[in-house]
C-alpha cells in the first residue's frame, strides 16, 4: 500500500510539475502577443498623429496658389434672366486641372500625355510649374468633360481636377454687351455682371453668403426676343451696306426701361478670346459720336420750348451763312425762306442755326446740358462714356452744335433725350431693371414743356409722312412711325470727309401716344452696288422700320391703318 501511495503521489508530483510548466508557458505567449498588439496600436495611432498634426497645420497657414486648391473659390452668381423669366445668365459646374509639383514623378512625361488631349498646352510654362517643387499649381481652368474624361483615364501621379463654377450665356452674343461677362474666378468684368458685383454680391461672395440657394434670379428690362430682332437688324445691315459697324437700342418712352440694344460686332460671352480688339466697343453707350442731324431734334425744341419761336415762325435760309473762315450750306438747301417745320422736314442746318441763334450760346450750352447730351448717362451699366464738348463755346460753337457737329455724345444718350421730347418732356434716366412708371415718374425731371413736346411729336409724324420728309424710310404701315435722320461726316485727319459718314435715325411709335423710341446707327455705310458713302435715309431709318414691323406686336402696339389713313389725309 505504501508503494502504491508513493507511485500516486510521484506522478500526480510529475503531472502539477509538467501543469505549471504549460501554464508558464501560455502566459508567456500571451504577453507577447500583447505586446504586439500594443505596439501596432502605438504605430496607428503615431501614423494618424502625424497625419493629423500635419492637416491642422496646412489649415492654419494662409494659403496661396502653391499651397492646395482651396486657394481660389469660384463664387457662385444669381441667374440673370430676361423680362419674361428667358435666362440670360446662369452658372454651371465645370472641371479644372490642377498639379501638385511635389508628387510629379516624371515631369517629362507628364507633359507628353497631357499634351495628347492638350494639344495647345504651353510646354515651357508647363514644365517650369510642374518643377517648382510647390504644393499647388494651376494647369488649366474650365475643362470640357471630355477633356477632363481624357486626362483623368492617363493616370497621372500629382494631377488632379477640382470643380468650379462657370459662367454659362444660353443666348450667347445677342445680349453680350448688355449682360456682360464674367473672369475664370466667375467675377463679373463688364455689363450688368459687373454691376452686380459692384452692388455688394463681391461682398457676400468674400463672407460665403452667396450660395445657389441664397441667390434670387436677377430679372432684367429686356425682351429677348426684341433683343434678337434687334441684333439681327444690325448685324444684317452692316453686312449689307458693308459698314465698319452697326447699332440700335429700344427704350420705353413711358418708363425709361431699355427693352433691347445691340451693337455689332460684339462679343461671344461663352468664349471672349477676342473681347479686347479695338472693333468690340458697345456702340450705343461706350461710342462718342457727332450725332448729325439727330441733334435739330434738341435745337427745334430749344427754340420751341424758349418762346420765342412757334410752328408758324420762319427763318431765312435763302443764303449762306459765314463765321470767319467756316460756312454753313443746306445739303440740299431750298434757297428761300422756311417755316420751322420746313426747316425741320427738310434738315437745313442753316434754319437750325438761326433757331440756336435765337436761344443764344449759353442758353443753347444749358438745354443741351438740361437734356443729359452733355454728360455721362446714368443708367446700371459700367461701360458708359463722357461726352465731349468745347471748353469755352463762342457763336461758331453754337451755329454748328445746331445741326450736330463740334460735340460728341452717345447713341444711348440721345435716344434718352429724344424719349424726353415724346413722352411730355420729362427726362427719366435709362434703366435695364424693370421700372414701373409711377416709379419712373419719382425719377423724372421735367426739361421742356407738354406742348413743346406735342410740337415734336407734330414735327416727328410729318418728317415721316409728307413729300420729302427724310424719315419716310422709317415709316412702318400701320404704326404710325415718326423720325429724324443724321448723316454726319466723319473727321478725318482733322477735316471733314465727304466719302466717311456716320450715320443715325431716330424713330418713336405710335406718334399719337409714343409708347417706344428706337435710335438706330450705322459707321461709314456705302451705298448698295456702290462705293459712295450712304446718307442715313437710305441706311440707318430702314434698320429702325424693320425692328418696329419685327418686334412692334411683342410690344403690344397694335397697328390701326384707319387711324394712320385719316392722319395723313389731315396733314
Amino acid at each position: 500500500m505504501i508503494g502504491w501511495s508513493r507511485l500516486v503521489a510521484a506522478n500526480r508530483a510529475t503531472v502539477i510539475g509538467r501543469t505549471s510548466v504549460f501554464e508558464g508557458s501560455r502566459k508567456e505567449i500571451h504577453s507577447r502577443g500583447r505586446s504586439r498588439t500594443l505596439m501596432i496600436m502605438a504605430v496607428f495611432i503615431a501614423i494618424y498623429a502625424t497625419i493629423g498634426g500635419r492637416l491642422v497645420h496646412l489649415g492654419l497657414q494662409d494659403l496661396d496658389e502653391g499651397d492646395g486648391p482651396t486657394v481660389r473659390s469660384t463664387a457662385s452668381r444669381p441667374d440673370i434672366v430676361d423680362r419674361n423669366g428667358a435666362v440670360l445668365a446662369t452658372d454651371i459646374k465645370t472641371f479644372s486641372l490642377f498639379a501638385e509639383p511635389r508628387r510629379i514623378i516624371d515631369a517629362d512625361e507628364t507633359i507628353e500625355k497631357l499634351s495628347t488631349v492638350l494639344s495647345d498646352l504651353e510646354m515651357e510654362g508647363t514644365y517650369r510649374k510642374l518643377k517648382s517643387g510647390k504644393g499647388f499649381v494651376w494647369l488649366r481652368r474650365q475643362l470640357s468633360p471630355s477633356q477632363q474624361n481624357d486626362i483623368m483615364n492617363l493616370g497621372l501621379p500629382g494631377i488632379g481636377f477640382r470643380a468650379e463654377n462657370r459662367r454659362f450665356y444660353p443666348a450667347g452674343p445677342t445680349a453680350s454687351y448688355i449682360v456682360g461677362l464674367t473672369n475664370r474666378d466667375n467675377r463679373g468684368i463688364a455689363g450688368l455682371e459687373k454691376y452686380l458685383d459692384d452692388q455688394g454680391l463681391a461682398d457676400l461672395q468674400q463672407l460665403g453668403l452667396a450660395t445657389p440657394t441664397d441667390l434670387a434670379p436677377v430679372r432684367l428690362s429686356v425682351d429677348l426676343r426684341v433683343q434678337h430682332i434687334v441684333r439681327d437688324e444690325a448685324v444684317q445691315a452692316m453686312n449689307r451696306f458693308r459698314a465698319l459697324a452697326a447699332g440700335a437700342v429700344v427704350i420705353n418712352v413711358k418708363t425709361g426701361e431699355v427693352i433691347a440694344m445691340a451693337s455689332v460686332p460684339d462679343v461671344d460671352p461663352n468664349d471672349p478670346v477676342d473681347a479686347n480688339s479695338p472693333d468690340k466697343l458697345n456702340r450705343m453707350s461706350a461710342g462718342l459720336y457727332e450725332m448729325g442731324s439727330t441733334i435739330k431734334s434738341f435745337t427745334t425744341a430749344m427754340a420751341l420750348d424758349s418762346g420765342k419761336v412757334t410752328l408758324d415762325s420762319r427763318f431765312d435760309a435763302s443764303r449762306p451763312i459765314t463765321i470767319g473762315r467756316q460756312t454753313i450750306r443746306d445739303f440740299r438747301g431750298k434757297g428761300r425762306v422756311l417755316s420751322v417745320p420746313e426747316v425741320f422736314i427738310y434738315s437745313s442746318n442753316i434754319g437750325s442755326a438761326k433757331e440756336a441763334d435765337v436761344v443764344g450760346i449759353e442758353g443753347h450750352r444749358e438745354f443741351l446740358r438740361r437734356l443729359g447730351l452733355l454728360d455721362p448717362v446714368r443708367t446700371e451699366l459700367p461701360e458708359v462714356a463722357k461726352p465731349t464738348e468745347p471748353k469755352e463755346w463762342k457763336k461758331v460753337h453754337s451755329i454748328t452744335a445746331a445741326f450736330g457737329h463740334g460735340f460728341t455724345t452717345t447713341p444711348l444718350a440721345t435716344a434718352v433725350g429724344c424719349a424726353a421730347l415724346m413722352n411730355g418732356g420729362l427726362l427719366i434716366p435709362p434703366t435695364f431693371l424693370p421700372r414701373t412708371q409711377d416709379e419712373a415718374k419719382a425719377l423724372a425731371r421735367q426739361v421742356v414743356s407738354g406742348k413743346t413736346s406735342q410740337d415734336m411729336r407734330y414735327l416727328y409724324n410729318l418728317n415721316a409722312t409728307a413729300p420729302g420728309g427724310s424719315g419716310k424710310r422709317g415709316a412702318v404701315a400701320g404704326y404710325r412711325v415718326g423720325g429724324k435722320t443724321g448723316t454726319a461726316e466723319k473727321v478725318v485727319d482733322g477735316r471733314y470727309s465727304k466719302d466717311k459718314n456716320f450715320n443715325a435715325f431716330v424713330a418713336a411709335f405710335p406718334m399719337d401716344d409714343p409708347q417706344y423710341l428706337v435710335v438706330t446707327i450705322i459707321d461709314e455705310p456705302k451705298m448698295e452696288n456702290s462705293n459712295r458713302a450712304g446718307t442715313a435715309g437710305f441706311t440707318a431709318a430702314p434698320i429702325a422700320a424693320n425692328i418696329i414691323r419685327r418686334a412692334a406686336s411683342m410690344l403690344g402696339v397694335r397697328p390701326e391703318f384707319e387711324t394712320e389713313s385719316s392722319a395723313q389725309g389731315a396733314l
